[in-house]
């Protein structure tokens, strides 16, 4: 798990946030800059203001994209892959989804697309795309940058954090198959590699 700033978010400011998450993903950029205020926002909105403390237990987040933003996400959140409260959907979309697991209150932030095109308006002066975008989005209003909404989500309790509800072995392979990942296919339990296809070639 990415570590870093523990403090309330109440008692951090964006710089600190955007540099500790710099630090953890390696360089600054255009996406880290996305995924802090992402998070900050996203926190906001369902209620939770010490993710990493207090109501770390409170705090699911799915996020729609691999990319630097889901870094930034991680830093600010605590949330995590290892720990279950962070849920990597292969969606391509600059997106995450906020949950406030004891409230049910949700809300969903996606990147605007136009806001590229925007950074021209915000920071004229600096020249480059990508270092353009970079500083917009530092400055630019939120409701420029992001689309926000209010949403309703179910989260299945074989995708909710804690020990694993059950395993089970593939009559295939016989690997052990965690968290209810396993295929009944032809009469037997499978893993999916050997219901699908893997994605290895055994040499």
């Amino acid at each position: 798990m990415a570590v870093g700033i523990t403090k309330p978010l109440s008692q951090t400011n964006f710089d600190e946030l955007l540099e500790d998450s710099t630090r953890i993903h390696g360089h600054v950029c255009a996406g880290q800059v996305i995924g802090v205020r992402m998070s900050m926002i996203g926190l906001r909105e369902i209620g939770i203001d010490d993710p990493k403390g207090s109501e770390r237990k409170k705090l699911y987040v799915l996020v729609e994209i691999d990319r630097c933003a889901t870094d930034a996400i991680q830093t600010v959140t605590g949330c995590c892959l290892g720990k279950r409260s962070l849920k990597w959907l292969d969606y391509g979309i600059m997106a995450a989804t906020f949950v406030n697991l004891e409230t049910g209150k949700a809300v969903r932030i996606t990147a605007r697309e136009e806001a590229r095109e925007l950074a021209k308006k915000y920071t004229p002066e600096v020249e480059g795309k990508y270092k353009q975008q970079l500083e917009a989005y530092r400055v630019m209003p939120e409701d420029e940058l992001f689309a926000i909404e209010q949403v309703a989500i179910t989260i299945p309790d074989c995708d909710m954090p804690g020990r694993p509800m059950k395993r089970v072995q593939c009559q295939g392979c016989g690997d052990w198959v965690q968290d209810c990942r396993e295929i009944e296919k032809d009469g037997k339990i499978l893993c999916k590699s050997c219901a699908y296809g893997r994605y290895y070639k055994p040499l």
